[in-house]
């Protein structure tokens, strides 16, 4: 590992080289065609290689994908820079200052707090934050769930918000016979493409309510789930190529005898 330069330097070299991108004549011609819509997308998808590495555990990724995540602050602090509106020691002073005004059990005299009493605490002072600069209080219990969530998530943000006004079940069982419910709306639908779609969407909002009464992020739970059917099926293939096959030369019969081998190896190793 290389000796650890102070952030300041090196944060004021990431910086320059930014500048030094988006310089016309001399910089990046990729670079100087960005906007903040064009970089919008890949903010995203850094975000979601942070997210990756994480789940994957690996540290030495996350330390990379951090760095690409920066790089995207960086990149739209420059463009702002460059219309005059605000540059990348504005956006870290308007941090610094929000994280101060939002812990007063840490940074003030305030006494201490159970991890619930902070986050109402810190919806308390975002309110009175909006509200000293004279933006209109947001109105209704789901005001304010960012659009451009991934659907998923959101689905998560918007059911908290409601069962926080007392809009819930109280067992998971109910949001169990829910679930059961949609899937047999979507089952009456089903002669009807686009209605059954809007069941479809139904159902997933019922089963995002039941990872929630279980504790289980939505988003994760999918995320290895994901993973669990890219081993399976590169298992089918393996047992295929042994076999002198690709997946399309296989019946569905065969490859489903083969899945059923994976779920038997996996129990076997577990």
């Amino acid at each position: 590992m290389s000796p650890p330069l102070k952030p300041s330097r090196d944060i004021a070299r990431l910086i320059e080289i930014m500048a030094a991108l988006r310089t016309p004549g001399t910089g990046c011609p990729w670079d100087l065609e960005q906007n903040f819509s064009t970089i919008a997308p890949y903010t995203l998808e850094e975000a979601y290689e942070v997210a990756d590495a994480i789940a994957r555990g690996d540290l030495n990724d996350l330390k990379d994908e951090l760095g690409d995540l920066l790089l995207q602050v960086v990149f739209h602090a420059r463009m702002a820079e460059e219309e005059g509106a605000f540059d990348f020691g504005d956006v870290v002073v308007g941090i610094t200052g929000k994280l101060i005004r939002r812990h007063p059990h840490v940074f003030a005299d305030e006494a201490g707090h159970t991890a619930e009493a902070v986050q109402g605490l810190w919806e308390r002072i975002k309110a009175e934050e909006k509200a000293e600069r004279g933006e209109a209080a947001a109105t209704g219990a789901l005001a304010g769930v960012p659009v451009a969530l991934p659907a998923l998530t959101r689905a998560l943000k918007l059911q908290n918000r409601a069962g926080r006004v007392g809009f819930d079940w109280n067992d998971p069982r109910a949001v169990l016979a829910k679930i059961r419910e949609e899937a047999d709306e979507v089952e009456a639908e089903l002669d009807r493409r686009e209605a059954a779609a809007a069941e479809v969407g139904d159902l997933l909002f019922a089963v995002v309510n039941l990872a929630r009464h279980l504790g289980a992020d939505p988003e994760a739970v999918l995320r290895a789930t994901n993973a669990k059917f890219e081993h399976r099926f590169a298992a089918i293939e393996k047992a295929l190529a042994a076999r002198g096959k690709q997946p399309q030369d296989a019946t569905l019969e065969e490859m489903d005898a083969l899945w059923e081998d994976a779920k038997r190896a996996e129990k076997a190793r577990d």
